[in-house]
């Protein structure tokens, strides 16, 4: 008699429900807490180096990395000159790490990914890396603070590596870390909040960041920061789930429609009236990629996050196609140019490649604009403006024509 299925594979019933339970296990989901994630790869083919550090390692997930070995000293010299001033509080580095060790459960639901280290390597590396970035805010606030040798305020290049590993997603500790060791060391000859010392550190990064008109609540780390920075002041628009291209630059000039340089407290706040586009100045340089790159990447991986960076980045790509549209929205001082048109270019065309959202925040602004472009007359007066208005020279000649005729 032939065997039967049964009779040849035999599993271990028990043994498999208990390895599937296993995976079901609470430690296997993403906890409500969890804010700080790898950057997926569909979204880091563009540009990897704009999602992983240059010279510091900040947080567990690219500690130990051989090429950021190098600062390590110079972290560990920030919380020597931190702890020094704790003598005069009677407050130990032992008081520091008892508190932090208190917390290390729940900091580690901060993170997407498993934290392999220790309980005791993981205290380490939030202790070292959170009293970094205080003491040196502090430095960057309270210039008699530094040393004479301070390895980063004497070396021009510091700067520039900061500003692009500070803000990397991947590369965080929790604002609960750096609240409560903030709290810890902090004294009345240096009263700045923590909030206003990080504005003053990142305010370079764009043009200006918006000044703070309502306190900012439940941050979850620096990059959610400065995004909440530039979504505050924005209108309380809700997204759609439509999508309507908005025409280059060049083709709006055609179409008749000028550009402005906006004032408001945001970047993302763009909006067009009678004819015009008033978009506020965004500052181009080496870190604005990495930095948009990092909030979109937040954006899309964050639970429920609305996709404001995003639909901006959008929007962008619709204006930007080739160099001419550069250098319109360059000569309207739109942009605070520091690359080259064609770096420029090829910087928007590529901001929001595989990413996915499901409202969009400029659609409204895309019909009006989309409306006003239809209209026979504005395209008309450009035209006129264009070929025979151009200069004093051209306007007396079409008006000898007129009087002549």
């Amino acid at each position: 008699m032939a065997a039967t299925r049964e009779d040849n594979v035999r599993i271990d019933i028990e043994s498999l429900a208990c390895s599937i339970e296993e995976e079901m296990s609470s430690h296997k989901y993403m906890s409500r807490k969890c804010c700080i994630f790898k950057t997926p790869a569909i979204l880091s083919r563009c540009n990897e180096k704009a999602y992983i550090p240059n010279a510091f390692s900040i947080g567990p997930l690219h500690h130990g990395q051989p090429n950021l070995k190098a600062t390590e000293k110079i972290k560990a010299n920030y919380l020597r000159s931190l702890v020094d001033r704790l003598r005069f509080r009677e407050m130990t580095l032992v008081d520091i790490i008892d508190s932090i060790e208190k917390i290390e459960g729940d900091v580690r639901q901060y993170y997407a990914e498993p934290i392999s280290c220790s309980t005791e390597e993981f205290v380490k590396i939030l202790v070292i890396d959170g009293c970094f970035i205080i003491e040196l805010f502090r430095k960057f606030s309270y210039k008699e603070l530094r040393e004479k040798d301070d390895s980063i305020f004497s070396m021009s290049c510091m700067f520039e590596f900061l500003y692009h590993d500070l803000v990397l997603l991947e590369n965080q500790v929790p604002w609960i870390v750096l609240d409560r060791l903030f709290t810890m060391t902090w004294d009345s000859t240096h009263e700045k909040s923590l909030i206003q010392l990080a504005e003053e550190f990142f305010e370079n990064i764009f043009s200006f960041l918006p000044p703070m008109l309502h306190p900012i609540k439940e941050i979850k780390h620096i990059v959610d920061l400065l995004r909440k920075w530039l979504v505050s002041p924005t209108a309380e628009e809700e997204g759609t789930y439509s999508w309507e291209l908005m025409p280059s630059a060049a083709s709006l000039v055609e179409a008749g429609i000028q550009f402005r340089r906006g004032t408001s407290k945001s970047i993302l706040d763009i909006t067009f009236n009678d004819g015009v586009l008033e978009i506020p100045p965004l500052l181009i340089q080496e870190t604005t990629e990495t930095v948009i790159r990092n909030l979109i990447s937040f954006e899309q991986c964050y639970p429920n996050c609305k996709p404001r960076l995003t639909s901006y980045a959008i929007l962008l790509d619709n204006l930007i196609n080739n160099a001419k549209d550069m250098e319109i929205l360059c000569k309207n001082q739109i942009f605070d140019k520091w690359l080259n048109p064609e770096d420029a270019v090829s910087l928007f065309n590529k901001l929001y490649h595989n990413t996915g959202i499901k409202e969009y925040y400029y659609e409204s602004l895309c019909k009006q604009v989309n409306g006003y472009c239809q209209r026979r007359w504005p395209r008309w007066r450009a035209v006129l403006m264009q070929k025979y208005f151009n200069t004093p020279w051209s306007v007396l000649s079409t008006l000898a024509v007129i009087i002549l005729l």
